[in-house]
């Protein structure tokens, strides 16, 4: 068994390419919330190339969940537009393996499971603009405590392209109600990574029954005064995945993101071929 060299602590402050080769050599597989600041960090979904093409129509139909920030030529795990020295096979804290619709086991190298005709697909994530927020003195709750964010299945429809189609996932951060709309307009400006929250309040309006039982990732506290607030979660691609019943298909794991080396506030999103 590896023994892990860094904690999170020791990485917060380091580049994104420090992180990733500390990812890439086994010394760190945690989250990646607060790590990397001022850098897009990037939800993954990797699949063959027969299915890619409906899934990126998926995406571009589902932009607020799935907001395409690159695509890897088949059988090519570099996304050298989000960072020369990216190799989606190892530069990931944390994959998630699915065979024929179930998921089968977990990882930090996906190495031996590559295949020719896969094509990675990056996708915006909303820890992108928690930096915006912390500079804001917005409270980013799972950050202070050193945890994940809270992830939930919500019973919002999303568009179906081919056999992807599904419910859309959302991330909740507690805001203080008096920043509320100042973190509806920060976060606004990061379209590819989410964007504007989708909801606020009451949990039950989106299908939510209990808070403090995420579906991925960890509860947090919300104090008094505080509100939910719910935004789209790059999660989202994980169930849709799951109920195409693909063959082989690899996410991230929740909360373990690939890290680019794109400012986090480019005017664009970056969407393109290599």
């Amino acid at each position: 068994m590896t023994t892990l060299l860094n904690s999170h602590a020791d990485l917060v402050q380091r580049s994104a390419a420090a992180v990733r080769a500390a990812i890439r050599n086994g010394s760190y597989d945690g989250h990646t919330a607060g790590l990397a600041a001022g850098k897009l960090q990037c939800n993954l979904a990797i699949l063959p190339e027969r299915f890619a093409l409906d899934f990126l129509r998926f995406c571009q139909r589902n932009p607020k969940p799935c907001p395409l920030v690159g695509v890897g030529d088949t059988g090519d795990p570099c996304l050298r537009t989000l960072g020369p020295d990216i190799d989606v096979r190892t530069d990931v804290s944390g994959y998630r393996v699915f065979r024929s619709g179930t998921p089968t086991e977990d990882v930090t190298d996906i190495t031996d499971i590559w295949e020719d005709d896969l094509v990675a697909v990056a996708l915006g994530c909303s820890f992108t603009f928690e930096n915006a927020f912390l500079k804001n003195g917005i409270p980013v709750r799972h950050i202070e405590a050193g945890k994940n964010v809270s992830m939930y299945r919500t019973n919002i429809d999303l568009v179906p392209a081919g056999r992807f189609t599904g419910q859309m996932v959302v991330t909740m951060r507690p805001i203080p109600a008096h920043q509320i709309a100042q973190a509806k307009d920060i976060s606004g400006r990061f379209p590819q990574a989410h964007g504007a929250p989708i909801a606020v309040g009451d949990p039950a309006q989106i299908g939510i029954n209990d808070l403090s039982q995420p579906d991925w990732g960890d509860a947090v506290d919300i104090k008094p005064g505080e509100v939910p607030v719910y935004w789209a979660c790059g999660v989202t691609p994980q169930n849709v995945l799951l109920n195409a019943n693909l063959p082989l298909c690899i996410t991230h794991a929740p909360g373990h993101m690939l890290i680019s080396d794109v400012a986090e506030d480019a005017e664009t999103p970056i969407i393109t071929t290599q």
